[in-house]
């Protein structure tokens, strides 16, 4: 029976270590949190009614990576808001689904190390949507480069030449061309190499440690998942974010009109106008 109360008493201890662990690392994470966006909070007060009035235009677009995390939520958004009369699915294969939902899908199956090639695949959209990504320990390093940089900014330009007016890059926080991190140097450069283009509207979201369960076994990705969910119960932190938020809020920000032709949506930002559908 001692031995019990001992086992269970070290349990608890650690239990309550643990928990007053998370309190304290979402606080000091609350200091560095993204500045709270204020005008998005006017901007999207209506969400509603500019979605209707968005939806009365007609407008297509198109949507790369609908196989990833971020890709199949952000589908599924698009389907569910219903603010475009077209979606096309371009991607290097043909992806199934099922349900009435996804009858009126286009898809294009194209080789991105041949994209000019199928240049007819990317004309004719409002609106473009580019969740394409690998990772350098699945495609290597010069896999990962290519896909990340050269697929994206030559889906871009191919886009942009089709007559696509909006661009939203799913990118990742910390983005920097002048970076030593191989994945943010490269994030960094595909986001200013796509801003020369200058498409009318060009919105690069920077997430936070996507909180998503992976089909793909990442077992660093996956402890980080573990360790933000906790503290995300306790208080937001710019750190990580739901997935299904992030597909969200590109949604959103679709309808919405900015400020500028150029912006970058940072976690903080991300979060609020995730949430701004339900308002």
């Amino acid at each position: 029976m001692p031995l019990i109360k001992l086992v269970g008493g070290t349990l608890g201890k650690a239990t309550t270590f643990f928990a007053l662990f998370i309190v304290i690392v979402g606080v000091v994470l609350k200091c560095f949190d993204d500045p709270e966006p204020e005008h998005l909070g006017r901007m999207t007060s209506d969400m509603k009614t500019l979605e209707e009035n968005f939806r009365q235009n007609n407008k297509s677009c198109f949507v790369l990576g609908a196989s990833g995390e971020t890709g199949k939520v952000l589908l599924q958004e698009l389907q569910q808001r219903n603010i475009f009369s077209k979606i096309t699915l371009i991607g290097r294969r043909q992806l199934n689904f099922e349900g009435k939902a996804f009858e009126n899908l286009v898809q294009e199956v194209v080789d991105f190390e041949k994209l000019e090639d199928y240049a007819a695949a990317f004309q004719g959209h409002d609106v473009g949507y580019c969740c394409l990504g690998t990772t350098r320990a699945k495609a290597g390093t010069q896999g990962f480069i290519r896909v990340d940089h050269d697929y994206v900014l030559k889906s871009a330009e191919l886009a942009k030449a089709g007559g696509c007016t909006q661009f939203h890059l799913e990118s990742s926080r910390g983005a920097d061309k002048s970076s030593n991190f191989l994945y943010l140097k490269v994030k960094g450069q595909v986001e200013a190499d796509i801003q020369a283009l200058d498409f009318d509207r060009y919105s690069v979201y920077r997430p936070g440690v996507l909180l998503v369960d992976r089909q793909e076994s990442r077992p660093g990705e996956w402890l980080a998942r573990q360790f933000f969910s906790a503290v995300s119960a306790v208080v937001s932190t710019s750190m990580s974010i739901p997935i299904q938020t992030v597909a969200k809020a590109m949604v959103s920000n679709t309808v919405l009109q900015p400020q500028h032709k150029f912006e970058i949506l940072e976690n903080k930002a991300i979060s609020t106008l995730g949430k701004s559908d339900t308002k």
